[in-house]
């Protein structure tokens, strides 16, 4: 048999691989490579997603070796690494799943001349994503910017393919060594300084991982999607987005286990639990569509007139207190440190301390994109960047600017009791249920019963909520008029 490589980047498993599957079905012996290799030097890789990286691989790696084959790990640039792989090992041809972000879109056209010019074969498959971003548009031919016909579409013509099984045992790939010194270890994924202890008791990375969120999530907690989903306090969301990112388990195959898991139950509301599950995956198909079409995305406001927006310029003080949840704003500063402290972070309080960044602050959303990016382990370019633009008011099917979450009334809504603050901001326990989410509203007294002393115990306010509303409003009206 002849021998291909199977370049691994984005879709870590074994279980619907089109990659994996098309070069078997090619009757090629499979030569395992994953490369870590960074196009992009404006988003290099963030520490948290470094971390989930390091311990995905692991996984595949054994997987692998269980099914009779093994992985090679290397660093540097892909071109290179590739070509040597392909001299080392004769290989007559290289499979892959297509990325989508900018700097991989343009690193594979320049790859796939060389490879050609080597003679070499290059095989691009659809793994990450339900249908190519290039392959829905408009009718007139112009991709969607906004979501809902975008999902309509989508929704009407599902997944561009049936999911594939998992291959029980795999040909023993050839021995073929990297570069001396290549090792998973050499990567130097894993933090010197143990910050992520506690990332150990939230996650298992890994498609044995990503398997067993699905399915404890169809069989605990599907049913009470749409009302537990915004309570941040509830075990309520699927907990998958990391495991999407990584490609542990592939889009396709969840909507297809989530149509037969709705096909197969009888509980009032089970198909419209699965639906809203759905749109959520739309979302990321979305954010990628956007990300392929509008590449300055990453970067730049979709909506030109934000370019002039008059942001606050000295913010660094803010900007801290912000990443490290101290920002007098029980609700901001629980998400915060939930993200520091887990590396993930509920949607809804996402969009919450998004708004608070860039409405009541006024801080460009490029910096908490960028903080996102380095503490988030489901951190994804398409996403992040969408969703803060969603957020900031400048992206594709936007919430307008002038929608400013209010985090006390936010905080009141989906954390009423009090569980998620008092999680996150111990100083606050003891604090009734009526001030919890706005500390400096109540009476000195009850601080001094609560054991709270504002400013020493737990923060001042860093903004005045409504008046820091009315100037990020003021700002608006200075910008709204211009094309957009």
């Amino acid at each position: 048999m002849s021998v291909a490589i199977l370049w691994l980047r984005r879709d870590l498993r074994l279980d619907d691989n089109p990659a994996l599957q098309a070069l078997l079905a090619d009757g090629h012996t499979p030569l395992p490579v994953y490369i870590h290799d960074e196009p992009d030097p404006d988003w290099p890789l963030g520490a948290a997603s470094a971390w989930w990286l390091h311990h995905s691989l692991t996984a595949l790696e054994k997987a692998l070796r269980q099914c009779g084959s093994g992985l090679i790990v290397v660093g540097g640039d892909s071109q290179q690494q590739l070509l040597h792989l392909i001299e080392a090992s004769g290989a007559t041809a290289v499979y892959f799943n297509r990325r989508y972000e900018p700097a991989h879109v343009s690193r594979d056209r320049s790859l796939a001349k060389a490879l050609e010019a080597a003679g070499v074969d290059m095989h691009g498959h659809t793994g990450s994503l339900l249908r190519e971003p290039g392959k829905i548009a408009k009718k007139d031919g112009t991709p969607y910017r906004v979501f809902t016909p975008f999902w309509k579409t989508l929704q009407g013509t599902g997944p561009a393919r049936e999911p594939a099984d998992r291959p029980q045992r795999l040909p023993a790939p050839p021995n073929t060594p990297g570069p001396a010194g290549s090792s998973l270890a050499s990567l130097g994924l894993l933090p010197a300084v143990p910050w992520d202890e506690a990332f150990y008791n939230h996650w298992q990375p890994g498609e044995d991982g990503a398997w067993e969120a699905l399915q404890d999530f169809c069989e605990y907690r599907l049913i009470d999607y749409p009302a537990a989903r915004d309570r941040p306090a509830l075990s309520g969301t699927s907990r998958l987005s990391a495991h999407l990112h990584f490609g542990e388990i592939s889009p396709v195959r969840v909507w297809h286990h989530l149509m037969q898991w709705a096909s197969t139950r009888t509980e009032t509301g089970t198909v419209a639990a699965s639906e809203a599950w759905l749109r959520q995956l739309g979302w990321r198909e979305f954010s990628h569509h956007l990300l392929y079409h509008f590449p300055a995305s990453a970067l730049h406001p979709l909506d030109k007139r934000f370019e002039n927006f008059p942001w606050h310029t000295n913010y660094g003080e803010a900007l801290t207190r912000w990443q490290r949840g101290q920002t007098g704003i029980p609700i901001i500063d629980a998400g915060m440190r939930e993200l520091w402290k887990t590396g993930y972070m509920h949607n809804r309080v996402r969009m919450i301390v998004a708004s608070f960044l860039t409405k009541n602050l006024r801080i460009p959303w490029q910096e908490g994109a960028r903080w996102f990016w380095d503490t988030l382990v489901d951190a994804d370019l398409a996403n992040n960047t969408m969703g803060w633009q969603w957020t900031a008011g400048s992206g594709a099917d936007a919430a307008p600017y002038f929608r400013i979450f209010n985090p006390v009334l936010q905080g009141e809504k989906f954390d009423k009791p009090g569980v998620y603050v008092r999680s996150w901001v111990p100083e606050l326990e003891r604090l009734d249920n009526r001030h919890l989410h706005q500390p400096w509203s109540a009476d000195p007294a009850v601080l001094a019963d609560a054991g709270i002393r504002l400013g020493t115990d737990y923060s001042e306010p860093l903004v005045d909520l409504q008046a820091s509303r009315k100037q990020a409003l003021s700002a608006w009206e200075q910008v709204k008029r211009q094309p957009s």
